[in-house]
Formats: structure tokens, sequence, C-alpha cells
């Protein structure tokens, strides 16, 4: 999952962020950067991640529920699971979205564990659906956004962000015995798929209104940036020597001028 400056699939509850949506962005945000430390920080075994991530399961489980009086607050993780259950409660928010991130950080620590890659795209494309996808769609909700169209524009945005930072941190993933890399792909099909995947999801920019919509709009243009720097690297095997593309002031102009003009 992202590891820089820990789980960066969701846009932190910024100024550019409606006022009174930025505590549920918050708790949904503490929640899977929670989950991303348990399944990626430290030294612990896999089967140690495994069974905390299922304590952490068990305890989303108690947060939902929506009887009273059988509740039990989480013991371990108070600071995440009272927002989470207040918010949840508040937005009606969709509980499967949820459970989906904590089935992908389970399936990284498993694949991690064994030195397990993925064997086409549709395979990466699954793990995507859980990994990354959630992050819009509960977004979407809380923006009130629901209609079929957007969903799907959504998951390709969060798709093609996920794989931007799969291609990104290709070198320490693979130091660290992870690969993201289909089996039948090169790198450069999948930044190609990724730039694809971002213009299919391009246009959700016009109707997500307000300070909200223009968000969204860095957010693309950002992913597009990163795409031009690793298109712009030299072609190598190794890819264990690629430096990780950072954005630089310059670079920051860049993504302004082309959030304007969407």
């Amino acid at each position: 999952m992202s590891r820089i400056d820990h789980y960066e699939n969701f846009p932190v509850a910024s100024w550019l962020c409606p006022a009174h949506l930025r505590p549920a962005v918050a708790a949904l945000y503490h929640f899977a950067r929670t989950a991303d430390d348990l399944a990626d920080e430290g030294f612990d075994p896999a089967h140690h991640r495994l069974d905390a991530l299922g304590e952490y399961r068990a305890d989303l489980q108690q947060c939902l529920s929506h009887a009273r009086t059988s509740y039990v607050p989480s013991v371990r993780w108070p600071h995440v699971f009272t927002p989470l259950r207040q918010v949840a409660a508040q937005h009606q928010l969709p509980q499967m979205p949820l459970f989906d991130l904590l089935d992908a950080f389970e399936q990284d620590v498993i694949y991690t564990s064994v030195g397990q890659s993925y064997r086409n795209r549709a395979e990466l494309l699954d793990y995507c659906r859980r990994s990354a996808n959630p992050v819009g769609r509960l977004m979407l909700h809380l923006y009130g956004v629901s209609d079929a169209s957007a969903l799907a524009q959504s998951d390709a945005i969060c798709t093609a962000l996920q794989l931007i930072n799969f291609w990104q941190d290709r070198a320490e993933d693979l130091r660290r015995g992870r690969n993201y890399l289909p089996q039948d792909h090169t790198l450069e099909e999948e930044l190609r798929f990724a730039r694809s995947l971002m213009a299919q999801g391009a246009p959700l920019v016009h109707q997500i209104k307000g300070r909200a919509g223009w968000e969204l709009r860095a957010v693309v243009q950002g992913g597009l940036r990163i795409l031009d720097q690793l298109d712009a690297r030299p072609e190598t095997t190794d890819h264990t020597q690629l430096a990780r593309p950072t954005l630089k002031k310059l670079d920051m102009f860049r993504i302004l001028w082309r959030s304007l003009r969407m």
C-alpha cells in the first residue's frame, strides 16, 4: 500500500475540503493510516501483522454496529474507532468500502510474506478495487454524489493514483520484496495504462462543486505530472536503481495552471 507520509490515497482534510466534512475525512484518514501502519510499519512477522489486522477488523465491526447496549469500545485504538463511529452514524457511511480496505491490507501482507507477484493486470486491478477505489467512493458519498457514471470515473482516478504510486515507488518496493508489475506487462505499458485511466476519470472534476472540485483537479494533475516524470526517465531493466520522482516548485505551478485549464 501507500507508504509515503503514511496513507497517501486519502486527500487529507485540507482547507480545500468543506469545513463540515473535515471531521469525517479526518476520521476516515486515521482509520486507513492506522491499518496501513499495522500492515507495513516496523519489523513484525506476517502472522503478527495479520493478527493485528484481524483485531482491527473486529473493532471495525463493533464500531459499525447499530446496537448501543452491546457496543464495546475499542481498547487498543479508541482514537480511531470513537470518531469513526460518530462519523459513520452521522453520514450513514457505506460499510463495504471500509472492509475492502482491510482486505487489501491483508492481501499485501500475505503477498509480501511469500514473495508473490501479480500474474496479470486483472489481478492487480482487483487489488486496486479494494485498496484504492473505496477511498473515492467514500468521498463521493460524503459529497452526496452516487450516480453510476461518477462512481466509475472515481474508480478510474483512484486506480490510476494507486498505480502511479506503485510505479514511482517501484525501486523501494523491489528492495522490500514487493513486485506489483503484472508478469505479462512492461512498466512502459503500465504507465500508459495509468494515464488512460486518469483520462477516463478526469471529467469527474466538473461534477464535484466548490473547493472540493478544485482539490480533485489538483489531485488529477499531480498524478499526471508524476507520470510525466516517470515517462521521462531513461529506460532500464534494473528498476531498483530508479530514483523516486518528486514534485518541485515549478511542477506545482504547472499543476495549478493545468488545473485552471480543466
